[in-house]
């Protein structure tokens, strides 16, 4: 077996500074035990072949990436559809991120519900008054910016497991926080407003420059059609959808419906 110990050790500095890592451990095969560590650029360790470990490798960053922890098997040099190699590959993924742009009713039912399912919560309003830590105490941050901003400095974070709420209705705010948005690689952009004011905001959105493929990544309406009415129902709403896109569950999503939102 080989040496572990620089593997461990980079292991612990990264759940320290929750930074995304994956470590992959040989369950069954030619060598029980060893080891192979991916995070970010750094690759340590070697499950006993460069061809196993190039495969294992490109898995592991994408079970990273969804956050997923489990077994895979392969041949003896990362062939598919082979079993003789069993890996075991361990996410440590730090906790996905709710960024809600909008210091609104909903906001603070929507941050509560988010935090309540692990996520950290960041609120973002320009405007002083209404984005406050008082108003706000469940959420991680609040910032008094605009969103593009705000994007420009944590958008590279944002990946497959993270999510953006847009929950005002002012051009000027959110036209901005939806463009920069869709800049990124964040899994769930959803958009708060009637089928009228999706409408009126769509045709916004293409002059600042959005095509189809922008524009089919919004969750607009925002929520599944659950006919929620009250701030913690349509947060519910909300993060149910975000829970049946990530598990590929079909649901009644209110973007994919007809009529008015509320009956």
């Amino acid at each position: 077996m080989r040496e572990t110990t620089p593997i461990f050790a980079a292991l612990s500095e990264s759940i320290r500074q929750e930074r995304p890592v994956a470590l992959a451990t040989m369950l069954e095969g030619p060598d029980v035990g060893s080891k192979l560590l991916v995070a970010d650029a750094t690759v340590l360790g070697s499950l006993g072949s460069s061809g196993l470990d190039r495969v294992v490798e490109r898995d592991m960053r994408g079970e990273l990436a969804a956050g997923r922890t489990g077994i895979r098997r392969y041949g003896p040099d990362g062939e598919a559809r082979a079993t003789d190699v069993e890996i075991f590959i361990e996410s440590f993924a730090p906790p996905p991120q709710m960024v809600i742009f909008g210091a609104v009713d909903f906001t603070a039912a929507l941050a509560r519900v988010s935090k309540f399912l692990g996520y950290r919560v960041t609120v973002c309003d320009a405007r002083p008054i209404f984005a406050t830590t008082q108003r706000f105490p469940m959420a991680d941050r609040v910032e008094v910016d605009w969103p593009d901003r705000l994007l420009d400095e944590i958008g590279e974070s944002l990946g497959p497991r993270d999510a953006v709420a847009v929950l005002t209705h002012d051009a000027k705010f959110d036209v901005p926080a939806i463009t920069s948005a869709l800049e990124t690689h964040v899994g769930y952009i959803g958009v708060m407003g009637s089928r009228r004011t999706h409408d009126e905001r769509t045709e916004r959105l293409r002059e600042a420059g959005v095509d189809d493929a922008g524009l089919g990544r919004l969750r607009s309406p925002i929520g599944l059609d659950l006919g929620g009415r009250t701030p913690e129902e349509t947060a519910i709403s909300i993060v149910a959808e975000i829970i049946g896109l990530r598990t590929g569950r079909t649901l009644p999503a209110l973007r994919d419906t007809a009529g008015p939102i509320h009956r």
